[in-house]
């Protein structure tokens, strides 16, 4: 059994006290002062983020930025959500914690235990740290949704289905075409 299955009774967490769990396999976030944790994910899940980051880390190296799965990233106080996805500028590498205002785009990829919490809080997380952009993908129909930060909240910028293109001009230049993440048939 893992330390974080041992944790006991606590209701309340601090961030210090979060990070004081250390590394695990688990997947905990910290929301408000609790923390979430999620099973592993999906062999899709897994596919469209591997697929995503393929696609997505040339042309962020190409102009500095840096493309990453499943890190911390601080987007207030007792908040430190884990997206499947997100590119940065230069950040320490050997950092627990990478504060959001490094963030340039945040992708979550919805699972069934989670979807809610990537279309309502993390959401919500995400656009009062500032991140400009958030990328929402639909593994069981292969949308992606792009989302552009305007004042305090994201309004849909575009979207595609399998056999469109979602052009990103920003804060990379990238075409994916959602089909193109889709496991073979």
């Amino acid at each position: 059994m893992t330390p974080s299955l041992l944790l006991g009774n606590r209701t309340t967490w601090t961030e210090s006290e979060f990070l004081a769990i250390g590394e695990t396999p688990e997947r905990i976030e910290l929301f408000d002062g609790s923390l979430h944790v999620t099973p592993g994910p999906t062999p899709i899940h897994q596919r469209f983020a591997c697929k995503l980051l393929i696609i997505l880390t040339p042309p962020a190296e190409a102009i500095g930025l840096f493309v990453h799965e499943g890190i911390n990233v601080r987007v207030g106080i007792n908040r430190i959500p884990i997206p499947d996805l997100a590119i940065t500028t230069m950040i320490d590498f050997e950092e627990l914690v990478v504060d959001a205002s490094a963030v340039r785009l945040i992708c979550e990829i919805l699972s069934p235990s989670n979807a809610t919490t990537d279309r309502v809080l993390k959401m919500r997380y995400y656009a009062d740290a500032g991140i400009p952009w958030y990328l929402l993908v639909a593994p069981k129909t292969a949308r992606l949704t792009l989302y552009k930060l305007e004042g305090s909240e994201y309004r849909e910028h575009k979207t595609a289905a399998p056999g469109e293109l979602l052009e990103l001009t920003d804060p990379v230049v990238a075409t994916i075409d959602p089909a193109d993440l889709l496991p073979p048939r």
